[in-house]
């Protein structure tokens, strides 16, 4: 298998353990209690963990046959999953968390080298992209929603290796929109700098802190321990997606 890859399926491995530890402390009255997602409880956000994992599976066999199998048949059969599952208790939810996982890396480890570039798509109407970025779907996916939980793993936590990828990248998605805040955003922990907000466009508000802190902004997951200069409050975004 590609080294590449052989890390990137580690970091999801670690980042699992990290989410299973955090899952296997939580009561049946605080997985119905409120995540920090809006609407959603944290049995809705763990059964969406669980059911992402086994989405990805589709697309990893369907990239290792060759036979279309989308990672939903329809945003609605996904939304109804994720709601069914929600309600039950804290142990179902661990296993459930687990076993899936389970899958994916079972998955990834059956996918030919070649046919990481596979095209796949979300539903059957796409969009399409290649198989090799359901690994940092599943990486962000685990990480990202850890901290939405609530539960004492928060932004801060999000290590180094995983926030140094996803910030440009996830940057680059608020780079020449013309809804975005013109503004400048510079890492004080990392070379980290970037301009977000319409193309061509001039701008003094300068945004910055801690690597982890603004790619939890652009995120929409609120602007703690950011700093603004040129304007009275750090801007606000659009949602991410």
């Amino acid at each position: 298998m590609n080294k590449t890859i052989e890390a990137e399926l580690s970091a999801i491995e670690m980042a699992t353990r990290r989410l299973l530890v955090t899952c296997a402390m939580l009561t049946d009255h605080q997985t119905r209690e409120p995540s920090l997602l809006p609407g959603w409880t944290r049995g809705h956000v763990l059964t969406h963990i669980a059911r992402n994992a086994d989405g990805l599976v589709n697309l990893l066999t369907w990239a290792s046959t060759g036979t279309p199998t989308p990672m939903y048949p329809s945003q609605e059969t996904r939304d109804a999953d994720i709601e069914a599952g929600s309600a039950r208790p804290a142990a179902d939810l661990l296993v459930d968390v687990r076993d899936s996982a389970a899958r994916f890396a079972a998955a990834a480890g059956r996918v030919p080298e070649q046919a990481w570039s596979a095209e796949v798509g979300r539903t059957p109407s796409g969009p399409y992209f290649p198989a090799r970025r359901a690994l940092s779907m599943r990486l962000s996916e685990v990480t990202i929603h850890h901290a939405d939980l609530g539960a004492g793993y928060g932004p801060g936590d999000w290590p180094a290796d995983f926030v140094a990828e996803a910030l440009p990248r996830v940057g680059a998605e608020f780079t020449d929109r013309q809804d975005v805040p013109g503004c400048m955003l510079k890492a004080t922990d990392g070379a980290f700098s970037s301009r977000i907000g319409p193309a061509g466009s001039d701008t003094d508000v300068i945004v910055t802190g801690p690597g982890h802190a603004l790619l939890a902004w652009l995120l929409g997951r609120g602007s703690q321990d950011l700093a603004v200069a040129g304007a009275p409050a750090v801007p606000g975004l659009p949602r991410w997606r």
